[in-house]
């Protein structure tokens, strides 16, 4: 990581930290745990918050590329992997890409490859997701890495449904916000 880029985070953490006045805190502590401060309270407070939606929904609004994506948001939120635009595009790129390899291989009706156990099917569908997932995010220039954890998702059956994917999307969308 660059001097630069470790400058920036920093006067934007002591940034937030001035806005809530808590100016205090942001001299005792280092660069650096200021920063595990920060990742942990904006990590587990986006998180728990699409937690609980989805708790009061019964919708699965929360899956486990979130938890990367809200990681990239946190601690680099200047990267170019945690443009908004890269990962709203990208999580929707990896799921439909996803949802088109398991249809592809007529699982949109099986158990997943967790409760039924792996087989040929979800296994050519897994790579073919993947494949198609990570080749359409750069030629779309929307690369956001845990994105290709939702097309993972997906084509291993785990969200089988088309209509799943804007359950999926609108918790990617709580994120962001």
């Amino acid at each position: 990581m660059s001097q630069r880029t470790d400058r920036l985070r920093r006067q934007l953490i002591l940034g937030l930290f001035r806005k809530f006045h808590l100016p205090r805190l942001a001299n005792r502590l280092s660069a650096q745990q200021a920063l595990a401060l920060f990742n942990f309270f904006n990590g587990g407070l986006s998180i728990g918050l699409i937690a609980i939606i989805a708790l009061i929904t019964r919708e699965a609004f929360i899956f486990p590329s979130l938890g990367a994506t809200a990681f990239i948001l946190f601690y680099i939120p200047m990267s170019e992997a945690a443009a908004p635009r890269n990962v709203f595009s990208g999580h929707l790129t990896g799921a439909l890409c996803g949802w088109s390899s398991l249809a592809l291989f007529g699982l949109t009706d099986a158990p997943s490859a967790l409760s039924s156990g792996m087989d040929w099917p979800h296994a050519f569908s897994a790579a073919l997701s993947m494949g198609l997932a990570t080749s359409a995010m750069v030629l779309l220039k929307v690369v956001h890495p845990p994105a290709a954890a939702t097309s993972l998702i997906v084509s291993l059956g785990l969200m089988p449904q088309l209509n799943q994917i804007p359950v999926l999307m609108t918790g990617v969308v709580v994120l962001l916000c």
